[in-house]
């Protein structure tokens, strides 16, 4: 089971967000990966990824349409980055 660690943030921090994170947590539900995702967002920073999390993960993604906080986290993970939108509109095809 493939586990990825990902940070989703859009310019408002509202709808994209929010629904990149939901549209990425179906997917990885249906593809059977093991997903642990941060939202930074209007509420701030939910779900936030430690480093214990992130060492587990096999890869990480950041699905961000401005840039996200502390992405040098990721640094020792191969890293996908991608818009909201492409999240939302193809969460299989990114993850």
């Amino acid at each position: 089971m493939p586990r990825i660690v990902i940070v989703t943030s859009c310019p408002t921090g509202t709808a994209l967000t929010y629904v990149a994170a939901e549209r990425l947590r179906a997917a990885g539900k249906r593809l059977g990966y093991r997903l642990w995702i941060e939202t930074q967002g209007a509420m701030g920073t939910i779900d936030s990824l430690g480093p214990r999390i992130i060492s587990q993960a096999d890869a990480a993604m950041i699905a961000w349409d401005v840039p996200v906080k502390t992405p040098e986290r990721f640094d020792a993970k191969p890293l996908v980055r991608v818009g909201t939108t492409t999240a939302i509109e193809g969460p299989d095809e990114v993850l």
